[in-house]
């Protein structure tokens, strides 16, 4: 009897314990709740100035292309303008040339009928007046001529300035279009990191250049296009993290996630005819769990390369279990 209560009273003394552990424990949890809180505020703020800035991007991007447009237009219609004017000089040369012609025929006339003219002086002060006439109108012509002379040397400075606006134009929107391409390496590198902060314990897996690979015996078995249970983890994992990443992405950067099949140079012994099928199918596959698994199928494609894009040529079977792999890769359309 004396050994129950013993008992009895040492299990009243620890009850005042386990209340001050889990008291403890909730409040660690309220904090660690509250910093996830804070971090999600901050977050949220960066996101939406990143947001911001890249409308305002977009927005000088469709100034600057209507901008470059509406010079090209001008550009067009000064063109036709100097071509019109330039038809009307070369016209109006040719109407001096034939008035010169006419000039010394009358001239020539007049030499070979002196003596004739001298009985005739009606006819002479009427050719004389003809001549004078027909001075006259090269005089304006020659004039009309240096006006539209005039009018070209100032057509093509205004079509020289209007060369340089448009090169302007195609500067900005050269280094508006690499922003973007700039901020697709950014995401990609992002999306790399993260993968390869998960699974760099993972055997097979590696990044090569621009592109993630996974050996094919790390997803599938030999010569077969169905996951293993092993492959289908590690796919759930890259769609995981390639739904964080995306998200971040602005919707006027044109991207796409290609997973690209390869197979080795071995004749294959199973149900595909070759490895063209091997490697496509294997894509497939990967492509419909990304897609099961929320990852939106306009931003994927799945392609197979057989045996054609080896990254060792050599015959062996290390060489082989190198070639045999699924790639992935973040670019632009």
């Amino acid at each position: 009897m004396a050994r129950r209560r013993r008992g009895s009273h040492n299990a009243l003394d620890a009850w005042p314990g386990y209340v001050d552990a889990l008291s403890t424990l909730l409040m660690v949890v309220t904090f660690v709740l509250l910093v996830f809180v804070v971090g999600q505020q901050f977050l949220s703020v960066s996101l939406t100035r990143r947001e911001h800035t890249l409308d305002a991007l977009q927005k000088q991007l469709a100034e600057l292309s209507h901008m470059l447009s509406m010079s090209e237009d001008k550009n067009r219609s000064l063109n036709a303008t100097v071509a019109s004017l330039t038809a009307e000089r070369v016209q109006n040369q040719a109407q001096i040339t034939a008035l010169g012609g006419q000039i010394a025929a009358l001239t020539g006339q007049i030499q070979s009928k002196d003596q004739a003219l001298a009985d005739a002086d009606t006819s002479t002060k009427a050719q004389t007046a003809q001549i004078s006439t027909l001075q006259a109108q090269i005089e304006e012509l020659t004039r009309q001529l240096q006006a539209i002379s005039n009018a070209l040397d100032l057509e093509k400075k205004t079509e020289a300035a209007k060369d340089v606006q448009i090169n302007d134009l195609g500067q900005k929107l050269n280094v508006a279009l690499a922003d973007k391409v700039n901020q697709l390496k950014r995401y990609r590198s992002e999306f790399f990191g993260r993968l390869r902060d998960i699974l760099k314990d993972q055997k097979g897996v590696n990044v090569v250049g621009d592109r993630f690979v996974f050996q094919s015996e790390v997803l599938f078995p030999q010569g077969s296009a169905d996951l293993t249970p092993e492959g289908q983890k590690e796919i759930r994992t890259l769609a995981h993290t390639f739904r964080q990443v995306s998200s971040t992405i602005p919707t006027d950067i044109p991207w796409i996630l290609r997973v690209d099949g390869h197979a080795d140079r071995q004749p294959i012994h199973s149900a595909f005819p070759s490895n063209w099928e091997l490697s496509s199918e294997r894509a497939i596959r990967v492509v419909q769990l990304l897609i099961s698994e929320g990852v939106d199928p306009h931003h994927l494609a799945a392609t197979g390369f057989a045996d054609y894009q080896p990254l060792d040529a050599a015959n062996t079977q290390a060489a082989y279990a190198r070639n045999r792999r699924i790639e992935f890769r973040l670019t632009d359309r």
